[in-house]
C-alpha cells in the first residue's frame, strides 16, 4: 500500500511539473505557445486583438495548476489525519476538477490552434494531454483508493 501511495504521489509531482512547463515552455524555431510566438528563435509574446481563446486558455490551465497543487497539499493532508478505511474523496475531487480545466484549456487549443501556416505545437503541446491523462487517472485512483 505504501509502494501505490508513493507512486500516486510521484505520478502527481510528475503532472504538476508538466502543467508548469506547458504553461511556460516555447520552442526556439516556428512554435506557437501560450505566452509567446516562436519564429527562427525569436520569441515575441503574443498579441491577438481581442481573441478571447488564448486568454480562457491561459485562463484554464493556470486553474489547472492551483487545482492539482491543492489537490496535492490535500492528499498530504488526509494521509496524516484521516483514519484507515476511508477514502480520499475530497483529494481526487479537486484532482477531477483540475482534469476538467486541463480538458477544457487543451481542446480550446487544440480547436483555435491546429497546425496551419507552418507552425507546430512542440513537446508542450503534448506534455498538456499526457497532464489530461495523468489528472484523470490520479482524480479516480484517489477517489477509490483507501487508506490501510
Amino acid at each position: 500500500m505504501l509502494v501505490l501511495l508513493a507512486g500516486i504521489f510521484v505520478v502527481h509531482i510528475a503532472t504538476v511539473v508538466m502543467l508548469f512547463v506547458w504553461v511556460v515552455a516555447n520552442d526556439g524555431s516556428s512554435s506557437l505557445g501560450l505566452w509567446k510566438n516562436c519564429s527562427n528563435g525569436v520569441c515575441d509574446p503574443l498579441s491577438y486583438g481581442g481573441e478571447g481563446a488564448l486568454k480562457s486558455v491561459q485562463a484554464f490551465m493556470i486553474l489547472s495548476i492551483i487545482f492539482s497543487v491543492v489537490s496535492l497539499v490535500v492528499f498530504v493532508f488526509q494521509l496524516f489525519t484521516m483514519e484507515k478505511g476511508n477514502r480520499f474523496f475530497l483529494s481526487g475531487a479537486v484532482m477531477l476538477v483540475c482534469w476538467l480545466c486541463v480538458l477544457i484549456g487543451v481542446s480550446i487549443y487544440t480547436h483555435h490552434y491546429s497546425y496551419e501556416g507552418g507552425f507546430h505545437h512542440g513537446y508542450c503541446f503534448i506534455l498538456g494531454w499526457i497532464c489530461f491523462c495523468f489528472s484523470f487517472i490520479i482524480g479516480v485512483l484517489y477517489l477509490v483508493l483507501r487508506k490501510k
